[in-house]
C-alpha cells in the first residue's frame, strides 16, 4: 500500500473550494486521467479513466463527508484506493485543500510508476489544476452540502 500526501493553497474562500469539490462529475477538466465520472447515488460514483493506454472502470463510494471540512472515499473493489480530502481555510478569501490517498498498485507498470514517484507527481498536477480550475471561475458550478458519517 502506497500513501501520498499533497495539498495546494487556493484564492477562493473554503465554500467554494468545497462545494466545487463535491462536483465530481467536473473531476475530469482538472484531473489528467480521469475520463469520466457519474454520480450513481448520494455517496456512490462510477468512474472510468485512461492510464498508460489502459483503461479502468471502478466504484467508489462517500464514506464521510462534513461540508467545508472533509470528503473521504473509498472504492468498492479494485483497484484498491482510500483517501480524504480536507478544507483548511487560511484567511477569509484562501483555503489549503490536501489530499492523503492511499492506493495499492496493481501490475507491473504500475508498481513502477508507483517507484518513480509518478502517481504522487499527478496528484499534485491534478491540485495544481484544481487550482486553476476554481480561480479562473471564481465561484463553483454548483455544491452537495450533504453530510455523510
Amino acid at each position: 500500500m502506497t500513501t501520498i500526501e499533497q495539498s495546494v493553497e487556493v484564492s477562493v474562500p473554503v465554500s467554494t473550494a468545497y462545494n466545487q469539490w463535491t462536483q465530481f462529475e467536473s473531476f475530469p477538466e482538472f484531473m489528467e486521467g480521469v475520463d469520466r465520472i457519474e454520480q450513481t447515488g448520494d455517496t456512490m460514483t462510477h468512474w472510468v479513466t485512461s492510464i498508460g493506454g489502459v483503461t479502468r472502470e471502478f466504484d467508489a463510494k462517500i464514506t464521510e463527508q462534513h461540508p467545508d471540512e472533509r470528503v473521504a472515499w473509498r472504492t468498492v473493489d479494485e483497484p484498491h484506493q482510500a483517501g480524504v480530502v480536507t478544507f483548511h481555510p487560511l484567511s477569509e478569501d484562501t483555503t489549503k485543500v490536501m489530499v492523503q490517498m492511499d492506493f495499492e498498485p496493481d501490475g507491473l507498470a504500475e508498481q513502477a510508476a508507483d517507484k518513480l514517484g509518478i502517481v504522487k507527481h499527478r496528484v499534485k498536477g491534478d491540485l495544481d489544476r484544481f487550482k486553476k480550475f476554481i480561480e479562473s471561475r471564481g465561484t463553483e458550478s454548483g455544491g452537495w452540502r450533504g453530510d455523510v458519517s
